[in-house]
């Protein structure tokens, strides 16, 4: 019953919701159709064209001349041919309902025009070009000969009013040629330039001449829409664009009408306090207006005609405020300058960097794609693998031996399996021993053939091509593994890269501003300052100083204060002394790592000779961390040398390239494995060091233990991996230690470790080596362990040896910070605001 009821209740509820939505889907859907019927009778068919015409077939200055005909058929003529007849249907309209009585005027200027085009088209490569001379041309034929006919005689009177008509109409047509497609096309696609702006400002307000003599309750309409015209751009593009449009408005509507004159200092001045007030919104625009008609109306009709002015205003600001938002928005998309324009090339920017980071990522699934193809492909079991390999060998041993035999039949035909097994046996054996030891096994095989030892030399001799194969199938493998580890690699690196391009750089303009105010107000000389990065630990800052002649202010004052609004410790990173043309320098600031580190190396050839087997290698690496590197050649003397020289410099370009240390070493492996048949291996020990937290990260292959000495304590470091070269596929075991400041990592080769023969447990020996000594200086250290090793052994030098120690010590900035009034908490917290 429960359930009835609530079933009752419920569904005329949800059928009411349902009608509802429908409504309201009804009601979209009818608000977009209209509004897509309204933009196509506007654009597409024409009413847009149709509209401006009728306007500037009205329009009319200094009292008798009309010179916006012309231009404006004629930009329609060539912008978009297929809406000339109806602009001129509409010019013709509208010189029929004008006060000027210029429609004869009209009606022959088109015609005349039309002809010459005609035979300009004819004869002239560029029409386009000559336009504004074809319009001067056809103008000054049309009034000349209408006065000439209605008075018989041109004056000199008529002959300069034609001339300035003519003038005007040139001047028009190239303005006509770059406004008119901005007001006819449904959509722009690039910015306005200032050029561009000041020639749609002149087409409306000349669209607004064809207004004149319309008046509202005693409301002139061309004042309120050369005001509304203002406040839009007011609005739009602040005190600079507003004062322009109100310049160029007045300017014409003067023309129009003598009597407003007063109305360009009106419209200029409320476009200039309307740009001012912008910052308020719609409100403050508007009261911009009101106390600009305040002003300039009391000076220009005084008192009595005070309140029609106000009116007037009160309109156009009716009228602006009930303009959506989006209309306004959709015109500072393309004003240079305006917050709408900056979203806009930021919008386009990031479709660059989107498109640029798709092509990286594109190019990254390419060489995934390749490094899959290049990878070992799928075999066949084990099983099957060797009896495929022991079918072709004994093919080619039947085909050099059983082929021609007589018996070939009764052995492969009639007992194929007796003769397949015998002869696997017999393959077996010389490939162990080299002979045939099992003697029953020589008996049966001599009772079934009847060429016994050709076959089994046929077998040894197969052996060593056998082998040879075998070598160059596992190389064309490793070959196929290099190549893809090396794509894969590649494949990271680049896939890293996109997601880095795609990025957002977030904006910091109050922190920029902020920074801006610290240093001037130190009375340093700024020029800009653009940060990149206000990441803890990654900060990257850009600013253009004054050239100090070298008394070092960025690294004494500049980073300082910055350490101390930022809360981190900033050092300069890069400078560059009168990098922009005003002598100002380019300074880049960054932040300093939390730790640096002191390295000391001593080494020594085997037998004091000048070429040693080992090379060593410091490097830092762009992503903060820090590389020490010993490699060790096998053997001694120049062919070790290059040996090991040349596995670290493989190394080095690698891990400088960006790709993760392990993959690089497992591709330094294959080229050595690769590059020769000699037995030629490196060892290599390596510490990636990470300079922000200073964990390390260890990757010893075929070498010997690093030790940590902290304090009186000594740790060991080892990990158990055969030597570079030596086998073909490896893993590589990494071993990660903490780090703390203060810290000896010694790293040595075998000739150190090794070199006390007479020790038995050489950790312990190398232990008390290391805690009995007395500085902590890296060179220092690395030094005494030299010499005690070269005296325990009586000055013998064995085997090569080197040793580097390093130093893990906290960053301490040689400046620091320098505090300001402000708080630096405040640039965090209000950067995450506006970030």
């Amino acid at each position: 019953m429960i359930q009835k009821l609530t079933k009752e209740w419920t569904e005329p509820a949800e059928e009411g919701r349902t009608l509802r939505s429908k409504w309201m889907g009804f009601g979209k859907g009818v608000t977009e159709k209209l509004a897509s019927a309204t933009k196509a009778s506007i654009y597409q068919y024409g009413l847009m064209v149709a509209i401006v015409g009728f306007l500037l077939g009205r329009a009319m200055i200094l009292s008798e001349l009309t010179p916006f005909v012309l231009p404006y058929l004629a930009a329609i003529y060539m912008l978009k041919r297929e809406r000339a007849p109806i602009a001129a249907l509409s010019l013709v309209a509208g010189a029929m309902t004008g006060y000027h009585g210029q429609v004869g005027f009209v009606i022959l200027a088109i015609i005349t025009y039309v002809l010459i085009q005609k035979v300009v088209a004819k004869y002239v490569q560029n029409p386009t070009k000559a336009l504004p001379y074809t319009v001067f041309g056809a103008s000054m034929a049309t009034r000349l000969g209408i006065v000439f006919f209605l008075d018989g005689t041109i004056s000199n009177y008529a002959l300069m009013m034609a001339t300035v008509e003519a003038g005007l109409s040139f001047i028009l047509t190239m303005i006509f040629l770059q406004s008119v497609p901005i007001v006819t096309s449904r959509k722009m696609k690039q910015p306005l330039r200032n050029e561009e702006i000041v020639c749609l400002i002149i087409l409306l307000a000349s669209v607004m001449t064809g207004t004149v003599g319309w008046i509202i309750y005693d409301m002139t309409v061309e004042h309120v829409l050369a005001r509304y015209l203002v406040l839009a751009f007011a609005f739009v593009g602040g005190a600079a664009i507003g004062s322009t449009v109100g310049v160029v408005t007045g300017l014409i509507l003067s023309l129009a009408s003598v009597a407003s004159l007063y109305q360009m200092s009106l419209l200029a001045f409320a476009g200039l306090l309307g740009g001012l007030l912008k910052e308020g919104k719609k409100v403050g625009v508007g009261i911009g207006l009101l106390v600009g008609t305040l002003l300039i109306g009391l000076y220009g009709e005084g008192a009595t005609q005070v309140s029609v002015t106000l009116m007037e205003s009160m309109a156009a600001i009716l009228v602006f405020f009930l303009t959506p938002k989006s209309v306004f928005t959709n015109l500072a998309r393309y004003i240079p300058g305006t917050v709408e324009h900056s979203k806009e090339q930021q919008q386009y920017l990031r479709k660059i960097r989107d498109l640029t980071a798709g092509r990286v990522e594109q190019f990254s699934t390419l060489f995934q794609t390749l490094s899959n193809s290049f990878q070992t492909p799928a075999q066949m079991s084990n099983r099957e693998d060797a009896e495929r390999d022991v079918d072709f060998f004994l093919s080619n041993v039947t085909e050099k031996t059983c082929q021609t035999c007589f018996k070939k039949e009764r052995c492969w035909v009639q007992n194929f399996n007796k003769t397949y097994d015998s002869m696997q046996r017999i393959m077996t054996e010389t490939e162990e021993y080299g002979e045939i030891k099992d003697q029953v096994l020589m008996k049966e095989w001599k009772k079934e053939c009847i060429k016994p030892e050709k076959v089994v030399q046929a077998i040894r001799n197969e052996h060593g091509q056998y082998q040879a194969n075998q070598k160059l199938k596992r190389q064309v493998m490793e070959s196929r593994r290099l190549v893809a580890d090396q794509l894969l690699g590649v494949s990271r690196v680049m896939g890293d890269f996109a997601k880095e391009i795609q990025k957002e750089k977030a904006a910091h303009h109050y922190q920029e501003e902020q920074m801006l105010d610290a240093l001037r107000e130190v009375g340093l000389e700024i020029g800009h300052i653009d940060i990149y990065s206000l990441e803890k630990g990654n900060l990257e800052i850009e600013m253009s100083i004054s050239s100090d002649n070298g008394h070092g202010q960025c690294e004494k004052v500049i980073a300082p204060i910055l350490s101390d609004l930022l809360s981190e410790t900033v050092i300069v990173k890069k400078e560059e002394i009168g990098f922009y043309p005003n002598g100002f320098s380019h300074v880049s600031f960054g932040s300093a790592k939390q730790f640096v580190i002191d390295t000391g190396v001593a080494h020594v050839a085997k037998g004091g000779a000048w070429v040693s087997g080992d090379c060593y290698s410091t490097i830092e690496l762009g992503s903060g961390k820090y590389a020490i590197a010993i490699s060790d050649g096998m053997g001694n003397g120049e062919r070790a040398h290059l040996e090991s020289n040349e596995t670290l410099q493989l190394l080095q370009k690698i891990l400088q390239s960006g790709i993760e240390e392990t993959v690089a070493i497992k591709s330094v492996n294959s080229v050595l494995s690769l590059r020769t048949t000699d037995e030629i291996f490196s060892t290599l020990d390596l510490a990636m060091i990470d300079l922000q937290d200073a964990t390390t990260r260890f990757l010893k292959i075929g070498s010997i233990p690093s030790f940590i000495k902290r304090g009186n304590n000594v740790i060991k470091v080892e990990a158990s991996n055969l030597p570079m070269g030596m086998i073909q596929e490896f893993d590589v075991d990494v071993v990660s230690e903490q780090l703390k400041a203060g810290d000896l990592l010694v790293m040595m080769s075998d000739g150190i470790y090794d070199a006390p023969k007479h020790v038995e447990n050489k950790e312990m020996w190398m232990k008390r080596l290391l805690s009995e000594l007395k500085t902590d200086d890296p060179q220092e250290v690395a030094d005494v362990i030299l010499e005690k090793i070269i005296r325990n052994e009586q000055g013998n030098i064995n085997d090569d040896m080197t040793v580097i120690v390093a130093k893990v010590k906290r960053n301490t900035p040689k400046w620091s910070a320098i505090p300001l009034y402000k708080s630096p908490k405040l640039v965090k917290k209000r950067g995450r605001k506006s970030s």
